[in-house]
């Protein structure tokens, strides 16, 4: 009996659950079996690091009246750099234009990207396709400091093109560097001209490879191009939509610099309207010298940040938790 009773609980503990791991161990596990892969990512890790998280100890500096070379010896001030920037009109302006020209950028820039990449898989000559998204996808590789220089070309007040059709036709020239109500218009111009091609690319590539089954459907059930578009394409591109709507959202507080201080030229007469926070900081930082006030608000920036792509990322899980980012 003692033989038999011992050869059934033998039995049932082996169909006995076994014990889940706990994640330390499925990660010692996962290490273990893939430690080429981990050893891989190791330089792009020490990257991120070293130019992500470390330069982060520099917040540091926003709660401190810093002397230059003499950080531990510069005194804590607590949130007074704070209270200096909030106090200051500048606060109001810089956060205004950078909210403001980044909703642009987003709105315009993602309509546009869309149409063109829906335009270019409609294309059925492969060579004009590819001439066209070349042509495109060009601005993208251009730096600041050129398209600035092509932008004096077009608006220079002595000798630009613009102006130069405008006296031709009878007007009067127009001194672009002096007047800030035109510059939302060609700030945003210039960014939708430079980056539209690049984010028309990644949906062209998404688009391409949508099963083609959809579409043959559509076609036997006698569905039109347009309608195709609309009802296919359109929907199935929405995830990837609100992928990149929300890497943009989390740098909603950050501005392209070299859009904001080269295509301006820096000119003080145009600071309402193109003065953003990453300006505001370099100004800070090289004009005044004040580290402090500079930091804080590079402080104010990465939180304000961070609270509203949390906020985006949660009213996209409530509307449609497939595509939240976490």
């Amino acid at each position: 009996m003692e033989t038999g009773s011992s050869t059934t609980s033998l039995k049932y503990s082996k169909l006995a659950p076994k014990k889940p791991k706990s994640k330390l161990e499925s990660f010692f596990e996962e290490l273990k079996t893939n430690w080429v892969l981990f050893l891989m990512i190791l330089p792009g890790v020490a990257v991120l690091i070293t130019n992500n998280y470390l330069p982060m100890l520099g917040m540091v500096l926003a709660f401190k009246n810093y002397i230059p070379n003499h950080f531990w010896e510069s005194k804590w001030v607590g949130f007074k750099n704070f209270q200096f920037l909030f106090k200051s009109n500048e606060a109001w302006v810089i956060t205004r234009n950078t909210l403001l020209y980044n909703l642009a950028f987003i709105l315009i820039s993602i309509t546009i990207a869309v149409v063109l990449a829906i335009i270019f898989a409609e294309l059925t000559n492969r060579k004009t396709a590819k001439f066209y998204q070349s042509v495109m996808f060009l601005p993208y590789f251009l730096s600041w400091v050129v398209v600035s220089y092509l932008v004096f070309a077009l608006l220079s007040s002595d000798l630009g093109y613009i102006n130069s059709l405008i006296v031709h036709f009878g007007g009067k020239r127009i001194e672009w560097y002096n007047q800030p109500k035109y510059w939302p218009t060609i700030l945003i111009t210039v960014n939708t001209w430079k980056w539209t091609g690049y984010d028309s690319v990644i949906y062209l590539a998404s688009i391409i490879g949508f099963d083609k089954s959809y579409y043959e459907a559509a076609v036997v059930d006698g569905a039109t191009r347009f309608q195709q578009i609309i009802k296919i394409t359109i929907p199935l591109l929405i995830p990837i939509i609100v992928i990149l709507t929300l890497m943009k959202i989390g740098r909603i507080f950050y501005c392209d610099f070299g859009l904001f201080f080269n295509v301006t030229k820096n000119t003080g007469a145009l600071y309402d309207a193109t003065d953003v926070i990453d300006t505001y900081v370099y100004k800070a930082l090289i004009q005044t010298g004040n580290t402090g006030m500079a930091s804080a608000a590079g402080c104010y920036q990465s939180f304000v940040g961070f609270i509203v792509v949390l906020t985006a990322n949660l009213i996209t899980r409530k509307v449609s938790p497939e595509n939240a980012l976490f």
